[in-house]
Parts: C-alpha cells; sequence; structure tokens
C-alpha cells in the first residue's frame, strides 16, 4: 500500500476532526473507527513528519478508548523521535510509553534517543525522555543509561532532578547493579531543602523500604530528621510508611520514633495525616499502651463523622487494631453495629468484619442469627458477603469455635434456604466435611438434607444444585441414621430433578441406590422371614448410645418414628419407582447418567424375584432365587456400608509421578483442545432402545417442561405429591389450578414475622457481643476427626521474601560496608579520625625511635662536626626516614598475600545484618 499523496495530506483529519466524527455516529460507531485505522495505516506511512505525527497521535487515541492493538507503529513512533521538534517528540514519546515492552523488537533502537535527549539543553525535552524511560526500562536499557541517570540526580534544575529521582526506581530495579552508582547521589538527595526533590526520594525510600526494610535501617536517622522537621503532609505520610517497616526490626528505633508521631497525631488538623499517625501506631507500635489509647480516641472522631469515607476509615482502622487488642472493637460496638445497616457497601463489608472478630465459641450461634437476619433483608451482595464471613470463621482451624454441631448444621440448610444465597459451593464441602469428620451429627445432617430434597421449589435455583448434590449424597451414604428411607427415595426419583445438571443428577441416582439397597438389607436380610422391618430398627442402637453418653432424658437426635415399617408391599412400589424415573435415563447423552442408571436398573432385575414372590405362592421354586438375592443384596450392603474418611489436603502431593509421565502445569489449553466436542442440553435424552419403548411412553408424559402445557399425568403426579407432602409445600387456593411454576424458596414476601426491625436487631447484636461465660449445661463437643499438620491450620502460601534479592544486596553492602555514602548527619568521622591520629602518631613516634637510634651510633662524631653545616644534619635525617620507610615497605609485601586471603575471606562470608547498632548508635541511645 502506498504512503499518501500531497492532497491527502493537506487534508489530513486531525485528532479534533476524529472526535467529532465518533461523537456524531450513533449507530455505525464500529464502521467509522475502521475506516479511521485505514486512514491512519497510510497517513503513517508518510514520509512528512507532521503528517506522520498526526497520525501517531490519532492511533493513541483510538488504543486508549477502544483499546485497538498500536504495534505495527512502533518503527514508526522511532521515527518520529528523530524529529527535532518539540511537538513531535512529545507525540512520539507518548506513542511509545503506550505501546513498547519488554518482547517489542525496536526497543534497542531507542537507546541512543534516550541517550541523545537525557543530555539534552531543554529540560523539557529531558524529562520526556525519563518519564518515557521509566514506562518502559528494560535490563539493557537500564544498564546502558546508568550513567546519564547518575549525572541527572545532581541537575541543578529541579524540574529535570526529580524526575530523576522518581526514575530510579525503576532502573534499581530492572539493574541492580546500579545501585552502587546512583545510591550515593539518591541518599545525598535526602538532605535537599526543595520539597519537590525530598517528596520524590522519600516515595522512592518508601518503595524500597516495602520489598526489604532492613537493608535501610542505617538510613534512620535521615528519616527521623524528616519526620521532625518536615512541614509537608504528603512528605510526613511517606516517612511513616517507611517507619512503619522499619520499627519492627529494631525496638530502639520504635522507642525512638513513637513520641514524635504521637505528637503529629495531637497537632496535625489534616486528616490523611491523622490517619496515617493512627495506622502506623496500630499496626507497628501497639505494644506502647499510651499510643495506643491515644489512636483509639483519633479513630473514635472517625467513626462519628458524618462523612462517610472517615467513617470507612474509622472501621478500617478498627479492623487492623482488632487483632491485638479486641476490647477496641468492644468499645465501639454501637456504631460498628448500626454501620451494617449503611448505605454504603464499603462501610457495611468492614463493619462485617468487626462483627467476625468478636466471634467465639461463646457467642456464634447468636451472632449468626443476627447476621442471617440481616442477609435477608440485604441486597444480593451484601447478602453473600455476610453468608460467607458465617461459612469462613465458622470452618477456621477445622470448626474450632463449633460446640453444637447440630445448630451449625441446621444454620446450614438454613442459610441454603435465604433467596439470594450464592455460596452453594461453600455449603456443599461443609456438608460433606462434617459428615466424614464429626459422626454424631450424622442423624441431624440427614434429616436436614432430607429437607432439602424434599422440596421441589429448591431444584429450580441453579445457586442451590451443589447443596442439593450434597444433600443428596448425605442421604445416601448415611440412609442408617434416617426416619423414612422410603420418602428419600421419592425425593431423590421426583420429576423435578430432571432440572439438575448431569452431573448433580448422576449422585441424586447413585444416592437412590444406596437407600434401595438399605431398604432390601433391612426388609429381606435383617428381617429375615417377618413381613416387614420398621426403618428405625437399625437407628435404635444410635439412640441407646445417645441415652448412655448423658444426653439426658430424652433422645439425642430424634422425634419419634411414625413412619410405616418397610414391608414386602412397600418394597414393590419402590421397585416401580426406580423403574419407571430411570427407564429414560438409559439414552441420556450424559455417560454418567447413563452408567449408573443401567447399573441400578439392572441391580433391580437381579433382586425382583425375591420382592415379587413374597406371598408364599410358589416358595419352594423361588427359595434357591431367593436366596441368591439375599446374597447379592448383602454384598452389595456391605460394599456401601464402608465408612469413608476425610481426605488431607495434602494428600495428592504426596502420591509419587510415574516414570515417563509428564504433568502440564498449566491446563489454560484444555479448552482449546476440546473445543470441538459438542456438550449435549441436560434435559434432553435420546430414546434408542426398541426393548423399552413401552416404558420410555410411559415415562415421557411425567417429564416436567416448563412451558404452560402439561400431560395430565404429570399433574396428577404432583398433586399427589403435594398431597402426600404438603408441609413442605407453599400453602395454594383451593380453586388454583396446580401449577409446575414454584416459587422461590423462602421468599421475603412470606417472611414478614421472621424480620425483626432494624432496631431490634442492633440491640440483639449488642446483647451477643458481651461475652458470656459458657453455659455448665451444654452438652460437650462432639470428636472432630483430624488428620495430619496440615488441618490444624490452613495451609498459607509461602511467598518469596524478596524478588530483589540482588538490589538488596547491594544495598546492604553499601550501607553497611562503607560509610563513606552516608550524609554528614550519619556519619561517625570522630572515632575514625581519632584512630588515624593516633597511627600517625605511633608511626612518628617510631621513626624518631630510630632515629636516635641512629644518633646515638654517630654521638662522636657529631661531637666533633657539631660545626657543621645544618643541610648535611637534614640529609641524615632524610636517609634515616628513608631507611624506615623501605623497612615498612618491606614487611607489607611480605604479608601482602595473607591480608588479601583474609579480606577475600571476609567477603565471601555471608553477611550478619544486626552490625546496624554500630551505625546509628548516637540516634538510638
Amino acid at each position: 500500500m502506498s504512503g499518501p499523496s500531497l492532497m491527502d495530506s493537506l487534508f489530513q483529519r486531525t485528532l479534533e476532526d476524529l472526535i467529532k466524527g465518533l461523537r456524531q455516529q450513533l449507530i455505525g460507531e464500529q464502521a467509522f473507527i475502521s475506516k479511521a485505522l485505514e486512514e491512519i495505516r497510510k497517513e503513517i506511512k508518510s514520509t512528512d513528519l507532521s503528517t506522520k505525527s498526526t497520525a501517531l497521535l490519532k492511533l493513541c487515541y483510538l488504543s486508549n478508548l477502544h483499546f485497538h492493538d498500536m504495534s505495527f507503529a512502533a518503527f514508526h513512533a522511532l521515527e518520529v523521535l528523530s524529529s527535532p521538534r518539540f511537538s513531535h517528540k512529545k507525540i512520539a514519546y507518548h506513542a511509545i510509553s503506550l505501546s513498547f515492552h519488554d518482547s517489542t523488537p525496536v526497543l534497542l533502537l531507542i537507546t541512543n534517543h534516550l541517550r541523545k535527549d537525557l543530555t539534552s539543553t531543554n529540560e523539557f525535552e529531558v524529562s520526556l525522555s525519563l518519564q518515557c524511560l521509566s514506562r518502559i526500562a528494560n535490563v539493557d536499557l537500564a544498564r546502558d543509561l546508568t550513567p546519564e541517570v547518575f549525572t541527572l540526580l545532581s541537575s541543578n534544575k529541579l524540574y529535570v532532578r526529580k524526575r530523576a529521582v522518581a526514575v530510579v526506581l525503576r532502573v534499581f530495579e530492572k539493574y541492580p547493579d546500579s545501585v552502587r552508582v546512583c545510591f550515593k547521589r539518591l541518599v545525598e538527595n535526602l538532605e535537599n531543602y526543595d520539597p519537590q526533590i525530598l517528596s520524590a526520594v522519600v516515595g522512592v525510600f518508601s518503595e524500597l523500604a516495602c520489598k526489604d526494610p532492613r537493608s535501610y535501617l542505617p538510613l534512620a536517622p535521615e528519616f527521623y530528621k524528616i519526620l521532625v522537621d518536615s512541614k509537608s503532609n504528603w512528605i510526613s505520610i511517606k516517612v511513616l510508611k517507611i517507619f512503619a517497616k522499619l520499627a519492627p526490626l529494631e525496638p530502639r528505633l520504635a522507642n525512638r520514633v513513637v513520641e514524635p508521631i504521637c505528637d503529629l497525631m495531637r497537632k496535625t488538623g489534616a486528616k490523611s495525616l491523622l490517619f496515617e499517625c493512627v495506622r502506623t501506631v496500630v499496626t507497628s507500635f501497639s505494644e506502647y499502651e499510651s499510643a495506643v489509647r491515644l489512636a483509639v480516641g483519633k479513630i473514635r472522631e472517625f467513626l462519628v463523622d458524618e462523612d462517610p469515607n472517615l467513617k470507612y476509615l474509622g472501621l478500617h482502622a478498627l479492623s487492623i487494631v482488632a487483632s491485638k487488642h479486641l476490647w477496641v472493637v468492644s468499645e465501639n460496638k454501637e456504631v460498628v453495629i448500626k454501620s451494617l445497616s449503611d448505605p454504603d457497601p464499603n462501610i457495611k463489608i468492614e463493619s462485617l468484619r468487626l462483627v467476625m472478630a468478636m466471634v467465639s465459641e461463646h457467642n456464634v450461634a447468636e451472632i449468626s442469627k443476627v447476621l442471617v437476619n440481616y442477609a435477608l433483608k440485604s441486597d444480593p451482595l451484601f447478602c453473600n458477603e455476610i453468608l460467607g464471613s458465617i461459612l469462613s470463621t465458622c470452618s477456621r482451624n477445622v470448626y474450632e469455635i463449633i460446640v453444637d454441631f447440630d445448630w451449625y448444621v441446621s444454620l446450614l440448610g438454613e442459610m441454603s434456604r435465604i433467596p439470594h444465597c450464592q455460596m452453594g459451593e461453600e455449603i456443599e464441602n461443609q456438608l460433606i466435611d462434617i459428615g466424614l469428620r464429626v459422626k454424631d451429627v450424622r442423624p441431624e445432617l440427614v434429616r436436614v438434607a432430607r429437607d432439602l430434597l424434599i422440596d421441589p421449589a429448591l431444584l429450580g435455583n441453579s445457586f442451590l444444585h451443589r447443596v442439593l448434590s450434597a444433600a443428596a449424597w448425605v442421604s445416601g451414604e448415611y440412609v442408617e441414621f434416617s426416619r423414612n428411607p422410603l420418602e428419600l427415595m421419592e425425593a431423590l426419583l421426583q420429576p423435578r430433578t430432571s432440572l439438575l445438571p448431569p452431573s448433580i443428577m448422576a449422585i441424586y441416582i447413585q444416592s437412590a441406590f444406596k437407600v434401595l439397597v438399605f431398604c432390601l438389607h433391612t426388609c429381606f436380610v435383617r428381617g429375615g422371614s417377618t413381613a416387614g422391618v420398621s426403618a428405625s430398627a437399625s437407628y435404635e442402637s444410635f439412640d441407646d448410645l445417645s441415652v448412655e453418653n448423658g444426653a439426658g432424658s430424652t433422645v439425642a437426635h430424634g422425634q419419634t418414628c411414625t413412619s410405616a415399617p418397610i414391608t414386602n408391599e412397600s418394597i414393590v412400589n419402590l421397585l416401580k419407582l426406580v423403574e419407571l424415573a430411570l427407564s429414560p435415563l438409559l439414552g441420556s447423552h450424559d455417560v454418567e447418567v447413563q452408567e449408573r442408571a443401567r447399573n441400578l436398573l439392572g441391580f433391580v432385575d437381579l433382586i425382583k424375584l425375591e420382592a415379587l414372590n413374597s406371598s408364599g405362592q410358589e416358595e419352594n421354586d423361588s427359595e434357591r432365587k431367593g436366596v441368591e438375592a439375599s446374597k447379592i443384596i448383602r454384598l452389595v450392603h456391605d460394599a456401601f456400608s464402608k465408612e469413608l474418611g476425610p481426605v488431607s489436603l495434602s494428600a495428592q502431593g504426596k502420591v509419587p509421578v510415574p516414570d515417563g509421565l509428564t504433568l502440564n502445569e498449566n491446563l489454560g489449553d484444555l479448552e482449546t483442545i476440546c473445543s470441538d466436542i459438542e456438550l449435549p442440553s441436560s434435559n434432553t435424552f435420546s430414546f434408542g432402545y426398541p426393548s423399552e419403548e413401552k416404558d420410555v411412553s410411559s415415562f415421557s408424559n411425567l417429564q416436567i417442561k416448563e412451558d404452560s402445557g402439561q400431560s395430565n399425568e404429570s399433574t396428577s403426579l404432583l398433586a399427589e405429591h403435594r398431597k402426600r407432602h404438603g408441609l413442605y409445600y407453599l400453602p395454594s387456593e383451593k380453586s388454583e389450578v396446580i401449577s409446575n411454576d414454584y416459587p422461590p424458596a423462602n421468599d421475603p414476601a412470606l417472611q414478614g414475622d421472621n424480620n425483626d426491625n432494624a432496631s431490634d436487631l442492633v440491640k440483639l447484636t449488642a446483647e451477643s457481643l458481651v461475652l458470656k461465660r459458657k453455659p455448665n449445661h451444654s452438652k460437650p463437643r462432639p470428636v472432630v476427626v483430624k488428620l495430619d499438620e496440615a488441618d490444624e491450620k490452613p495451609v498459607a502460601v509461602k511467598h518469596p521474601e524478596s524478588r530483589d534479592d540482588s538490589l538488596s544486596g547491594a544495598v546492604r553492602d553499601i550501607l553497611f560496608g562503607s560509610e563513606d555514602i552516608l550524609p554528614t548527619s550519619s556519619r561517625s568521622n570522630l572515632p575514625n579520625s581519632n584512630r588515624k591520629g593516633k597511627e600517625k602518631q605511633h608511626m612518628i613516634t617510631q621513626v624518631e625511635s630510630k632515629e636516635n637510634v641512629v644518633d646515638d651510633g654517630n654521638s662522636s662524631s657529631r661531637r666533633r662536626k657539631d660545626h657543621s653545616h645544618g643541610k648535611e644534619r637534614r640529609h641524615r635525617k632524610k636517609n634515616a626516614e628513608e631507611r624506615n620507610e623501605t623497612d615498612r615497605k618491606e614487611k607489607e609485601s611480605s604479608s601482602n598475600y595473607p591480608r588479601r586471603h583474609k579480606s577475600r575471606q571476609r567477603a565471601e562470608e555471608p553477611l550478619k545484618v544486626p552490625p546496624q547498632t554500630s551505625v546509628i548508635p548516637d540516634f538510638l541511645l
């Protein structure tokens, strides 16, 4: 494509024209942008630098607003950069800052341009090049341009020097060896009286101290001087951030700094500086009670302020201090509780964190009840924040604050029914985890799971599918604790389960398999030849155990069993229900659903003979088949009876990787690999089995569909289900036609009696926050199964101490190895000068003593020639000094190698950090 003609350049659209054109495009904006990009691609190839720079400017605008790629213009930006005009350089540097990165092919070509502009006499060109260097500097650029940056650190132009100080941070990060060149000049700028330069230097040291504060302890005197003398709030804030990092490393430094910080809190009127003082005290000076008391008083001023920003800062400061001084939150609990109803979402979240900080095993039930009531009345976002806080706090350190697990399991079921609940995955994990760890809670867990499964309204909420999968798994795994297993089967096989995704349906089918095996085993194997066995027979042993454990005169986990016994007739009806519900699933497109349905139906075919011949007819002929069926039932029941235990978080890491197996650490390309696989819809089935056409046609009328047209058979089935389990259905008018469109669970309109007023909630929360003594009549905490050390505390992610080890090492070498770079206020030159003076005096004494020996040897001749000229005496003295010097040099040369070896050995030894006491002794003492 050829470049633009002269006429095109003359009538080139400017950036203003482009913006006006975009504003006029109400519909076809994308087409206008595409056309503008085509024009830019033509214009940017022009040999005229003005045309090229205008095109580059328009490209920058489109890249900023519409995120268009401008990498194709990288070389053209360098061409514009070579222009002598400042306006062109400004556009070029702006484009380079936006588009250049470490992998840009032409990045190295900019080195000479930057070097030329860094040495320019125009301070604005120098500032543009420094700003660009701070954005695009890599290792090569930082290494090549370090001498220029070093020169600019002492520039007479303050506008240039402050930008050079700022760019040093990027240069240090990319090329740590530049510390040995520039650090001295950087430290010297700490003594500069210009507030702009000082602000830039302190900002650089604030960022450096965040990465490795120990390396900058020798500079504490300079920071202290700035803290005391500075009149700029911004500089004081940065210095406070530095002392917040340094104070925990040196207790004597904290003793010296805490008083000036308290003076700042008392005198300053700037809220920003006041908050930084408060945060510094509560984070790094929490051992000083007087300073903490003063900070708490300032926090209270923030809390009662009408400005929501200051109120948020006060709550944030309270959350910081709460970890070490919980009494501060107790003193301000009324403000914290009222903040739960604040319209500002950030204030509500901070107050929620403070309330959760007050939770203990004595008040967890009361606080959770209050917060659940708040969740019912809150918006979806804050509602899930509340539920997530409850879940994370109660499950901390393997449920260490939970004493009554029956209550907590009921709370999980109640939280699942909150209309805006989206914490299904976490609730699912905790329901299963508690079932695996706490054996005593399993009866209550099965009851909660039954209540969730039996409610058809929950099936339509996609956020509760994970909770329903946990409820189904619990019902099947611990079915022996169920009061009515037949009711569980009806809930697991109800028609509306077709709304569930295939992964959840597979869990439902497997749980139904376990419940069926339990019912058959109870009726035929355990019951023997009796007509039927009560479902609570297997539950009797657990009730006896609860009474023996001292739960009281009543049975611990249950009510009296009113369910009908499991008879042969109920077994026959149960088998028919299984065949009717699962036959259509044999043609499911999901392999897991199809396989589990086939397994269950195949098992039903094996044991059907014994159930159908239970009337006693042809007993001799069916006795042999009945014994075989009983063996099958016993075998499958024994397989399902094997108890599952919790799995350690580190279990997978302990499995050795087989030889020859290469595991990918990143599975981000998995989606692209499986992109050609089309996943079927969860509610579609293929009926391709001729032998099952009759069953398929009979069950097809029972399929629940979301459209208004429903078959009479499905309506009658739902009516029968509603009649049987009316307790779990919402009330409906008699004249109302029974519909499949269930309202959402726990509709807020139906919860009017359960939701208290905000004032009542505040009162209840205030009472619950008061620490109570544990009541004596509370039952003992059940045994919670723990695994290894990974279960004791959450596994903390270990972060590297510093990713700038070479940078920190270079700073330590300079600060701890040589005191020459320290400013005058930090040097202790007096001991060094005394030492040098003593060495010099010793040398002079030694020379004089040798001179006396020579003079004594020649005393007689000196008496005879006492009239000789003074020049000869001075010549003799000079010869003696030369001989002394020669002897001294010979001694040094003879011991030169060992001394050099010792110095090298000292350099190779690891750096011992506590020499900072010898660097700043006067300041700390």
